[in-house]
């Protein structure tokens, strides 16, 4: 396989390489840092390429990572009017998936990146991929598709790389390794850092940024679920959230303010699986996450048409939130 992942990047250097391109980067929705910081490092790569890059996105970002360089350049696409992005994508010569393998993760641009007539790129580190790009820089044995960006970088030419660059890479590794606690940190992750340092990145800053940087919302809500909506199924070694729209709207939380409250649950000693179970607009959104050999994409392909990594992964049911909990409870009685 790495053999295929180093092929496939020098495949994408001979085209990022040529002449100037429209190049279109979309993100997968309600982005979290990973995809954010692979988007911006790419991009600002890509303008020192001389290529002309736009940055899509169908929903915001979280306000702890609004310090990102290059943040405000992302286009916020609307669903009640999607015309620009569409625009964008029919022209675009190449159009970069990052941090997801299926296009419905970018939510209503779907159907437009499927009918443009764009050379496609997957960058990506999760299982499974769909087969609708023309090229695939895929490595399931990265940490994050950050990981992945700075594997393109180094391979292309290194003298690109930058401060800015390094410390969008280091907050996508950071958060999607959850602070190196995961069993996706690698040795290669550690060195993969160790040479970000080398471009004079605040590490320290940037874990504060992150991690510390909470609104009293925030806190008074996690106490709240803390109280109030935390389930244990102890027998099982298990617990989860369920949050309803009620929830969100009595503290008022903005994208990101639900983001860390499942590892709250997965914390609690001797519990081996967590779950949030999270009424949204249209649908639930369950997200999990597990320690050892519980393999938790697998419950989220088979029961909420999900996936993601063994130890980390999401779903979505079109129940009621009730009916979601109530099933979720099932499927852990008769199978864990």
């Amino acid at each position: 396989m790495i053999e295929t992942y180093l092929q496939n990047i020098h495949q994408l250097k001979n085209l990022l390489l040529t002449s100037s391109k429209k190049i279109i980067i979309t993100i997968h929705h309600h982005p979290d840092a990973d995809a954010i910081g692979s988007a911006l490092a790419l991009y600002h790569l890509l303008k020192k390429l001389k290529h002309d890059v736009c940055i899509l996105s169908t929903s915001t970002y979280p306000s702890f990572l609004s310090w990102m360089y290059g943040i405000d350049d992302i286009l916020i696409v609307q669903e009640k009017n999607p015309s620009k992005a569409n625009i964008l994508l029919i022209n675009a010569d190449y159009i970069f998936c990052l941090d997801y393998s299926s296009l419905h993760r970018v939510n209503f641009l779907e159907n437009f990146v499927k009918k443009t007539n764009a050379h496609k790129i997957v960058v990506d580190h999760h299982l499974n991929p769909d087969t609708f790009a023309d090229l695939y820089i895929w490595n399931a044995k990265a940490s994050s598709t950050t990981e992945i960006i700075w594997d393109i970088i180094k391979n292309i030419d290194l003298s690109w790389m930058d401060k800015n660059i390094a410390e969008c890479i280091y907050a996508g590794i950071l958060t999607d390794t959850g602070s190196f606690k995961h069993a996706n940190t690698s040795q290669n992750t550690h060195r993969v850092v160790a040479e970000l340092m080398q471009f004079q990145i605040n590490i320290a800053k940037i874990n504060q940024l992150i991690y510390d940087n909470n609104s009293l919302n925030k806190l008074l809500f996690f106490s709240f679920a803390i109280q109030k909506r935390l389930v244990l199924i102890q027998e099982k070694k298990i617990a989860y959230f369920q949050i309803s729209k009620k929830d969100k709207a009595k503290f008022h939380l903005q994208i990101g303010d639900t983001e860390g409250l499942v590892n709250q649950a997965l914390s609690i000693k001797n519990i081996t699986m967590a779950a949030v179970i999270k009424e949204k607009e249209h649908c639930v959104r369950i997200s999990l996450r597990s320690v050892g050999d519980i393999a938790v994409n697998q419950l989220a392909s088979t029961y909420f048409s999900g996936g993601g990594h063994k130890n980390a992964a999401g779903g979505t049911s079109l129940l009621s939130l009730e009916e979601t909990v109530k099933k979720f409870e099932t499927i852990i009685h008769q199978n864990y």
